[in-house]
This record gives C-alpha cells, sequence and structure tokens, in this order.
C-alpha cells in the first residue's frame, strides 16, 4: 500500500481538524493483539509508528500466516464501514506502535453531516480495501498454489 495518500490528505483542513478531534492517541507494546478476524469491528487506526502484521486464520495452520505488513502512514481496519461489522483479517503488532484510533460511530456521524468529508474518507478506505484484498490473495497463492504453477 505504499504511495497511497492517508484518509487526512484527501480532507481539507477544517474536515481534517474535525476527523483528528474524534481521534485518541494510542500507543501498544509489541506482540500487542489488535484484533481477531471475527471479531467486532468498531475502530480504525492511521499508524504514525511501528509496524502491525495482518494475518488470516488457516484451519490447521498456527501460527496464522502473515498476508501484509502495515506501517507508519497507513490505515488500519476498513471492516467498520460496512455490515456485519466483523474484521476480516487478525492484527498484531510487531514493533511498538504509535497511532491515531478513530472510533467508528462518531467517524459515520461525521461522514452523514458532511457528505464531502464522507465521500473523500470511503473513497480512500475503498482503495485500502481493494489493496488488503490484493495483498492478501498474492500471499494466499504465495502460500497454497502447487510447486511450479509459476511461470518460469
Amino acid at each position: 500500500m505504499t504511495g497511497l495518500p492517508t484518509p487526512l490528505d484527501l480532507l481539507s483542513a477544517a474536515q481534517r481538524e474535525r476527523l483528528l478531534a474524534v481521534g485518541l492517541d494510542v500507543s501498544f507494546p509489541a506482540g500487542t493483539r489488535l484484533f481477531d478476524e471475527g471479531g467486532e469491528a468498531d475502530r480504525f487506526w492511521l499508524l504514525r509508528s511501528g509496524e502491525v502484521d495482518l494475518d488470516v486464520h488457516v484451519p490447521g495452520r498456527h501460527p496464522a500466516p502473515v498476508v501484509e505488513t502495515l506501517g507508519r502512514g497507513q490505515v488500519l481496519g476498513w471492516s467498520w464501514i460496512a455490515p456485519p461489522y466483523r474484521w476480516n483479517l487478525g492484527a498484531c503488532a510487531t514493533t511498538a506502535v504509535r497511532a491515531t484510533e478513530f472510533p467508528a460511530g462518531p467517524v459515520l456521524d461525521l461522514c452523514a453531516a458532511d457528505p464531502e468529508l464522507g465521500y473523500a474518507l470511503m473513497r480512500r478506505l475503498t482503495e485500502v480495501v481493494a489493496d488488503r484484498l490484493q495483498a492478501t490473495r498474492v500471499r494466499l497463492l504465495d502460500l497454497y498454489a502447487p510447486y511450479g504453477s509459476r511461470p518460469a
């Protein structure tokens, strides 16, 4: 996802200020499990420092395979934007992480009150979803494709 703008980059200064007003500064030590696949998705984070591994539960495999590693400037969490509001992947801090945490309810209220802000935010999160789906697909093909299936 390198090179994609953050949600804040797509907002005007006033919109950015309103969004940041509902954000909370948080930190997590290395090894902290931020969420598990299938759990309730009610927030997202904008990572300011550190790294978080996204993983996928595969029955019979432990630990869960990592599908992507996120870092500074990247968005963690998009499952809060659409029902059933459940995490599609799991996430674990691999290093100490500092982030801005955004609760879904107040962010959705801001989007309803300011459709331009809502459009910019949802447009950016749609890019995140597409990028994560592609990363997951590629990683799962690497893990499970028959040997020799890649072109020479």
